[in-house]
């Protein structure tokens, strides 16, 4: 299990916890991994200005994760944060003509898989993560988001 910290400062429209939660919970029994993860629902404002600093990138993005930075010495569960920006999910869900709450799901699976250690970068890497993507996202009768 993945306990779960959720923050929503401007009320944004997003899922609530128990949608969060059961998607956290979905990768945790899957993968076999437990801890602790803080998603926060920001605008595009400060999407853009985490995109920036951390990306180098001048835009606002749907999901940004930030893995544990915490020393092996301390202990601590605490896997990481996510950043998912609801203007873009709920835009990126429209243009892509998919149930807002499945892009939701995916974009949250998505930053814990970072979180997790995977990555798209490389072709390999990209593949091994879509495949588990797509195969959790299955067991939410969601289908292939690529």
């Amino acid at each position: 299990m993945i306990s779960l910290e959720l923050i929503n400062e401007d009320d944004l429209k997003a899922p609530d916890s128990t949608d969060f939660q059961q998607w956290l919970n979905l990768v945790a029994k899957n993968l076999q991994v437990q801890g602790e993860v803080c998603i926060k629902i920001i605008g595009k404002e400060e999407s853009q200005t985490l995109n920036h600093t951390y990306r180098n990138k001048d835009k606002p993005t749907n999901v940004l994760s930030f893995p544990s930075e915490i020393p092996d010495f301390v202990e601590s569960d605490h896997l990481g944060d996510l950043a998912i920006c609801a203007p873009v999910v709920e835009r990126e869900a429209i243009e892509q003509d998919k149930p807002v709450n499945h892009h939701w799901a995916h974009m949250t699976i998505h930053g814990l898989l970072h979180l997790l250690g995977y990555d798209h970068i490389e072709d390999v890497e990209a593949e091994e993560m879509e495949a588990l993507e797509i195969k959790l996202l299955s067991y939410l009768d969601i289908a292939n988001p690529y």
